[in-house]
């Protein structure tokens, strides 16, 4: 009796098991599919890369769900599906812009720039004018009615349409065609909807439709006119080349940009690779290094000084409140905590209009009693000193919270010890808690410097890098570090939107941050070594 319960229970949990591993199949080849679809999408639109991110994606989901000795790394399979997408394809493919000349003009693919290019028309000097009106059908298919110039009238098919004749004679009773209007233009069609002119208008198809023979193709020019077009530029295969069919200018390829020898260019061009131009230009460029000796030292004051000032600030507090008499204390912690539940962007705006000049409370109070205020947003010194106390204001509660807990960590017996040889308050704090600190806070301290180094939020929005230095060529302020000055160059230049710039710019960035990086890390590992001598 026994074996036949333990019989059943075996084939109970086996087709458990069966049922399981086909639900967990049919999900996985559903997700697949899924994925499979969109990198088909992808790679229809020219986006390769990112193609490539979801075929890796589909591999992981598979071989962890399909393959038995991999299963281990099935709950991971979501996880690095998502750091491949979201972490690991930024950084690479930020990489791979720095070496191309993504922006305005070369966002899209070479085969979609040609067919935009190729869509441009003329009308040529025996080309003929024409009124239109425009019938559709439920199947969106249009017939084009024409009056030339002469008067003449006609009904035209779209190029595709399979007819054998693409010109209809305007004639009530034939054709399907109804009664005819002043103009001429029937007011109805058999199978087809007369458009009037908001319809007509909003149309998008209208435009790239060719109407009428192959070889005398007519197209909608405007509201009003339609008119035998030609193409206006014709692609050569063999050498990649663009021919004015009205001027006979070439135009050769030259790095995603179509150019002629008198340095005229098509619009668009295609995201092509140009190696390390935009990393030398960058270099070399002779607005770059009028400011960027200004900006670089402030960059790096502004750093170290908002560490300084946030960390002290939030250390004194902590050492305050950290005292066991102290009355009042949570109530007042919880309030001093009120500056980092707040919106960042929100807080900045409220300290800009109190550093107002003319209108802030700041001003205004200094003026009551002193008859004179600084111009926080007109002299430089007095711009970055407003921008260090804000930022001190965003800052020192999270250090607050952070030291608070590190102090509790340090044993009072060590500070027991230090009493009963002498030592004073102040002698406690520089040779025992403030080496102790900065061991278990330096990883914190140096993510700090790092997040102040590139603190774009608080420049552009307090005062967007003023007030202006006034011998640099372009865009820079004396508050400007060089992540928001580099946004000037790649994005406020006036020479468009330089993605692939801004991507060169920013693994310099990320070059100079890691050597601070490494150089800091040095520093945390002296502060260890004095830790441990204490």
């Amino acid at each position: 009796m026994g074996n036949m319960e333990g019989s059943m229970a075996t084939v109970a949990k086996k087709t458990i098991t069966s049922v399981s591993s086909i639900v967990t199949t049919a999900i996985v080849i559903i997700v697949d599919a899924l994925l499979a679809y969109f990198a088909y999408r992808l790679a229809d639109l020219g986006y390769i890369p990112l193609m490539i991110v979801f075929i890796l994606i589909i591999a992981i989901i598979s071989l962890s769900f399909m393959v038995p000795n991999l299963k281990h790394f099935r709950w991971m399979a979501i996880g690095l599906s998502a750091w491949l997408l979201f972490s690991i394809f930024p950084i690479l493919y930020t990489v791979y812009n720095a070496f191309t000349n993504y922006g305005d003009g070369h966002l899209i693919t070479k085969t979609q720039a040609i067919e935009q290019i190729q869509k441009q028309t003329y009308l040529p000097e025996t080309g003929k004018s024409y009124t239109w009106v425009a019938y559709r059908s439920d199947t969106n298919e249009y017939l084009l009615w024409l009056k030339d110039t002469d008067g003449t009238t006609s009904i035209v098919r779209m190029v595709d349409a399979q007819a054998a004749d693409h010109t209809l004679e305007v004639v009530p009773g034939q054709n399907g065609i109804g009664e005819l209007d002043a103009d001429g233009a029937p007011l109805t069609i058999e199978g087809y909807t007369r458009l009037n002119k908001i319809l007509a208008a909003t149309d998008k198809n209208l435009t790239s439709i060719k109407f009428g023979a192959a070889d005398n193709t007519i197209q909608v020019r405007s509201p009003s006119e339609a008119a035998q077009l030609l193409p206006l530029y014709q692609f050569d295969d063999a050498t990649g080349n663009f021919t004015n069919t009205q001027t006979g200018k070439v135009y050769e390829d030259i790095q995603g940009t179509w150019t002629a020898k008198d340095r005229t260019a098509l619009i668009p061009g295609y995201s092509a690779q140009v190696g390390g131009e935009n990393f030398v230009e960058f270099i070399t460029d002779p607005g770059l290094r009028g400011p960027l000796v200004t900006i670089v030292v402030w960059n790096f004051i502004f750093a170290t000084m908002s560490l300084f000032l946030t960390f002290s600030l939030g250390l004194f507090i902590a050492i305050i409140y950290g005292d066991p008499n102290f009355k009042g204390k949570k109530l007042l912690r919880s309030l001093l905590l009120i500056p980092y539940t707040i919106p960042s962007l929100i807080t900045i705006l409220i300290w800009r209009g109190m550093f107002n000049p003319d209108l802030g409370i700041i001003n205004r109070v200094i003026t009551s009693i002193f008859g004179v205020a600084p111009k926080w947003f007109n002299q430089a010194g007095w711009a970055r000193t407003a921008i260090l106390i804000v930022n001190m204001w965003l800052g020192y509660p999270y250090w607050m919270l952070v030291t608070s807990g590190a102090l509790q960590s340090i044993p009072s017996d060590i500070y027991e010890a230090a009493q009963v040889d002498g030592a004073t308050g102040w002698q406690r704090f520089w040779n025992i808690t403030l080496p102790l600190l900065l061991v278990s806070v330096g990883p914190l301290m140096i993510a700090s410097f790092i997040f102040n180094f590139n603190n774009f939020n608080l420049i552009y929005a307090f005062i967007n890098g003023g007030p202006p230095i006034p011998t640099a060529s372009t865009q820079a302020g004396y508050t400007d570090i060089i992540i928001s000055y580099v946004y000037n160059l790649a994005f406020a230049s006036g020479r468009g939107i330089r993605y692939g710039y801004a991507s060169a710019i920013s693994l310099v960035l990320f070059v100079v941050i890691a050597l601070m990086s490494l150089a800091q890390f040095r520093l945390t590992n002296m502060w260890e070594e004095v830790g441990e001598n204490v």
